[in-house]
């Protein structure tokens, strides 16, 4: 199982998320989600694999998320808007986000990561 993982490497739930990967030994190719953020068609794709709302793919507690005032603006904000707006700047996406290509984990819960990838 070829795993994706987009990350930062200055987040510390980044980082434990990583360590487990590695621990658990977990192949993934890893990608700076600043450097490289997902596109807009490759977040479609994460997003309607993971079933979660496309609110949690936001850096809720981000500081481009406040300083752009998302808070207030999400909820009326199409799903294609939202999408476009998380693939200009990898610092709103909420991280990791794991994938295989069709399971997909946002953030960092170890019971989610043992459900998913052990």
């Amino acid at each position: 199982m070829a795993l994706t993982f987009y990350w930062y490497p200055k987040c510390g739930t980044c980082r434990k998320a990583k360590k487990w990967m590695e621990e658990h030994g977990l192949q993934f190719e890893e990608v700076h989600i600043v450097e490289n953020p997902p596109s807009k068609d490759e977040l479609k794709k994460i997003y309607e694999n993971s079933g979660l709302d496309i609110k949690k793919f936001f850096n809720t507690s981000g500081q481009r998320y406040r300083e752009l005032g998302l808070k207030d603006k999400i909820g009326g904000t199409s799903e294609d808007e939202l999408l476009e707006l998380l693939s200009s700047d990898g610092m709103l996406i909420k991280r990791p986000i794991v994938t295989d290509g069709k399971n997909v984990t946002v953030g960092f819960k170890e019971d989610d990561f043992e459900k998913k990838w052990s």
